[in-house]
């Protein structure tokens, strides 16, 4: 049982492009280049094997460590997925200033050895494909606001037709992709659950969540210091001797913030107990920007309460 639950003493960083990633283990300081293709990976876990169980670092990528965190994980490897902000950010201050794949893969090393990172959870193929569904829905209306947009500007009336063919393709793929993320929900008891739960509060809609469903899966299971930090919305003190700035906020999952920000514009009309929040802070002279992130911290709080405590939105449970 203690073998169970020991903490990884080997380390390992692996920097990943589009074709290939480089790999540096500590405490040995073994590295390699491979493919980042099913012979890559399986040698990959070849090396590792020998180790046992490690803790490996890696960053943020847009998508393109997916493969990679999965296999890792289901290799029964501990996997981190770092922001690269962070990482580069600790190479700077050990003094590595030079870049270079291999030299990222130690830095991500060094930093799994030092930091200790949260590492992520194994995500099913359900999720995975839910979170898929999910960010082409926001690739599909990033399009059709760039295309409303470049509307405005057409003029010759073959250009205004184009523009608005496109657009209404649009529109109908956004439908066909609404109506699958919500059979995928559907699917599934526990979503299902959750997004009755969301959508019970006032402000929150169908796309929201969807997205707290598919991207913010810790929602619940976190308090609400740690689940404000982790989507971004936590104030910062910046106060240094005498000096007292402006509290920020910082980091966090920007999807997510972007869906409450859009929510948190609706729920402060028709949200009684964010409304009267926002209404507060108005008149204690809050600016604008101020007021927003404070209520979106508090709908986000109020969720992470609902999810806990089992009960849908009410005014009383809320305030």
């Amino acid at each position: 049982m203690q073998d169970a639950i020991r903490e990884p003493s080997v380390f390992v960083g692996i920097d990943v492009a589009k074709h290939s990633f480089d790999m540096t283990v500590l405490p040995s300081g073994q590295s390699a280049s491979l493919t980042y293709d099913d012979a890559g990976l399986e040698q990959l876990l070849e090396l590792l094997r020998p180790h046992g169980t490690c803790l490996i670092a890696l960053e943020a990528t847009g998508g393109l460590e997916r493969r990679l965190v999965g296999e890792l994980i289901e290799a029964g490897q501990h996997v981190a997925v770092v922001n690269p902000r962070q990482a580069r950010d600790f190479a700077r201050a050990t003094g590595k200033l030079a870049k270079s794949d291999r030299i990222d893969a130690a830095g991500l090393a060094r930093f799994a050895q030092q930091m200790k990172p949260r590492t992520v959870e194994k995500t099913s193929e359900k999720q995975a494909e839910l979170a898929a569904l999910v960010t082409r829905r926001r690739q599909l209306k990033t399009m059709a606001v760039a295309e409303t947009n470049r509307r405005e500007m057409a003029r010759p009336s073959k250009v205004v037709k184009s523009v608005d063919q496109v657009l209404k393709f649009l529109k109908k793929e956004v439908e066909q992709i609404d109506a699958a993320i919500a059979q995928l929900i559907t699917s599934d008891d526990q979503w299902r659950d959750r997004a009755q739960r969301y959508k019970s509060v006032p402000g929150i809609g169908p796309a929201t969540s969807s997205t707290l469903v598919a991207e913010l899966p810790e929602l619940g299971r976190l308090n609400r210091r740690e689940i404000s930090a982790l989507v971004g919305v936590a104030p910062y003190n910046h106060d240094s001797g005498k000096l007292r700035g402006k509290r920020a906020i910082w980091g966090g999952r920007a999807n997510i913030r972007s869906a409450l920000y859009m929510a948190t514009l609706t729920a402060q009309r028709c949200n009684p107990i964010i409304r009267a929040f926002a209404e507060r802070l108005q008149k204690a002279g809050k600016p604008f920007k101020v007021v927003l992130i404070a209520c979106m911290r508090k709908l986000l709080v109020t969720l992470n309460a609902i999810l806990k405590s089992g009960r849908p939105w009410t005014a009383q449970f809320a305030s």
